[in-house]
């Protein structure tokens, strides 16, 4: 079973006026998470809620669950 990103989410958050420079000043995500974004490897609750609120949605707009074969 896996959890997947239905977004991009730095996408989206540009999108939205968010750039990556900001989270990082703002200290909204770290540098480390950014980068697991980039990757598309999993975060932390806590940076799921942040990006929830950054977005202004719910966590079932941003993943899914797929099942493993």
């Amino acid at each position: 079973m896996s959890l997947q990103y239905k977004i991009n989410i730095l996408e989206a958050l540009k999108e939205k006026g968010v750039t990556t420079y900001t989270l990082r000043k703002e200290k909204a995500l770290s540098e480390s998470t950014i980068q697991k974004l980039r990757n598309g490897d999993g975060v932390s609750w806590e940076n799921l809620e942040t990006i929830c609120r950054l977005l202004e949605c719910d966590i079932s707009d941003i993943l899914i669950y797929r099942k493993d074969n």
